[in-house]
């Protein structure tokens, strides 16, 4: 019998080929797609390339720069499809969609999950945006238009619409003949949601119960009633906190009247986590975006915004030190020993504000806990400050054999600590209480609080006893 399998293309990449032992691109292979690029020799790109998994493709964009990921694209043509799209970064998606033709656009997100589309399509100017849109077919582009309407970062931009909903008065027979015999229902889901009159959800059921269910079983007497529905308008951390803290797999999204318009699942639910995560981290830190595919101008914005910002609270804490430049004047050591007062102050505010800011955005720490947080964290400072107070006192004593001088240090540390504790659960507690994101603005506060405060103990502490 002759065989039919087409041969393996001899300069196409197998997996091995391409990938290292961490299941990242390798540099050579980078090299050769690079290389093939430069040569204009689109073929031997696209023969690279085709051996890729479509996340994999999504990671070849990202190392290349801007013009590359634009003649990349032109070189593999037909593999840039929906699964490589939605696999891009941010930024390098928003830059290759604006550089496409509508036309092409929108075939891309009639391919989509909505939400993806959605996600493709959110960052367009107006104008390029409705250029998509009027290229699409009219229920494509009523979903796309309907999801648009909801809140950034909602629930309503984060659903998809590709769900099984049935009515109630169905039995498990009629389910399972409705399931083959209508080809245009999801080709993958977990659950089928179940609906009253009015397509509000009552219900579930779960596949594995309807596999194991007789026929004649009406849906209304197996389905689960207890269920987790999201309304529409959530902000996409609260439905994150809702899927851990119940351990789900999917969960209907309703509108304003309860009527069922989608679902969510716990794929798009894995990514929010981490992007949510990853942009706390960031925020606390003053680094923007933190993507290095940003584009460079708004990094350094963002950037220097908190950079002035901080160097501000600089300023303040050094017209602390400048109430005693004469104490520095006449007793030298204070001048090298205060910043270790202030520094270590900053580390430990730090390490509350982070411990606080993520039990509020977890919904660990709330109204009924914030008191004992508050005192938990004071009687940690207390017991860190002591310690620290001791070392620094001690040390400071032997190494300078002044032994006023190691209790003065040794009684700023301490109530420097207490400071840094107490700053860094009220001002994430403050802010949230005004709507203000916590992560953003906490660490300015702290920061500025710890410095003054530790140099105005230390120094003032030096001055009070006369040791300066």
């Amino acid at each position: 019998m002759e065989d039919t399998d087409e041969a393996p293309r001899p300069d196409s990449a197998p997996e091995s080929e391409s990938l290292d032992q961490d299941n990242r691109l390798k540099p050579e292979f980078v090299r050769s797609v690079k290389d093939a690029l430069d040569e204009e020799d689109t073929d031997r790109v696209y023969d690279l390339v085709e051996g890729l998994h479509p996340a994999d493709i999504a990671d070849l964009f990202e190392l290349f720069d801007e013009r590359e990921r634009l003649t990349l694209a032109h070189a593999i043509r037909d593999l840039m499809g929906s699964e490589v799209i939605a696999e891009l970064n941010d930024w390098v998606r928003e830059a290759l969609v604006e550089a496409l033709p509508a036309d092409v656009v929108a075939e891309i997100a009639e391919q989509l999950d909505t939400d993806d589309a959605v996600a493709m399509l959110e960052d367009l100017d107006e104008e390029d945006q409705q250029a998509v849109l009027a290229e699409m077919e009219p229920e494509d582009r009523a979903a796309i238009e309907s999801a648009l309407s909801y809140p950034e970062e909602s629930a309503g931009r984060l659903m998809s619409r590709d769900l099984v909903a049935v009515h109630e008065s169905m039995t498990v027979g009629d389910l399972i003949d409705f399931l083959r015999e209508h080809r245009e229902l999801p080709t993958e889901f977990w659950e089928v949601f179940i609906v009253d009159p009015m397509h509000r959800p009552i219900g579930t059921c779960a596949l594995s119960w309807i596999l194991r269910t007789p026929r004649n079983i009406p849906l209304y007497d197996v389905m689960a009633r207890d269920q987790t529905l999201i309304p529409a308008e959530m902000d996409q951390e609260e439905v994150a906190l809702r899927f851990q803290k119940y351990a789900l797999i999917s969960a209907a999204v309703v509108d304003g009247s309860g009527r069922l318009i989608g679902q969510i699942t716990v794929d798009d639910i894995v990514h929010i986590i981490q992007e949510e995560a990853g942009e706390d981290a960031l925020l606390l830190s003053g680094a923007g975006d933190g993507d290095i595919n940003e584009p460079i101008l708004l990094t350094v914005r963002a950037r220097l915004t908190w950079l002035v910002v901080n160097l501000a609270t600089a300023m303040l804490a050094a017209s602390v030190v400048g109430l005693f430049q004469g104490a520095i004047t006449r007793f030298a050591l204070l001048a090298v020993l205060m910043p270790i007062v202030s520094g270590m102050g900053g580390n430990a505010g730090t390490q509350t504000l982070a411990v606080a800011v993520r039990a509020i955005a977890t919904n660990q720490l709330t109204d009924s806990n914030t008191m004992r947080m508050i005192l938990r964290e004071f009687r940690i400072a207390l017991a860190n400050g002591a310690a620290l107070g001791l070392l620094i006192g001690l040390g400071t004593w032997l190494i300078f054999s002044n032994p006023l001088l190691g209790a003065v240090i040794a009684s700023a540390m301490v109530i420097n600590n207490l400071v840094a504790g107490l700053m860094g659960i009220l001002v994430p507690v403050t802010l949230d209480k005004f709507n203000v994101d916590p992560a953003v603005s906490s660490a300015v506060f702290v920061t500025t609080a710890t410095d003054t405060m530790g140099f105005f103990s230390f120094l003032g502490l030096a001055v009070v006893t006369g040791l300066a």
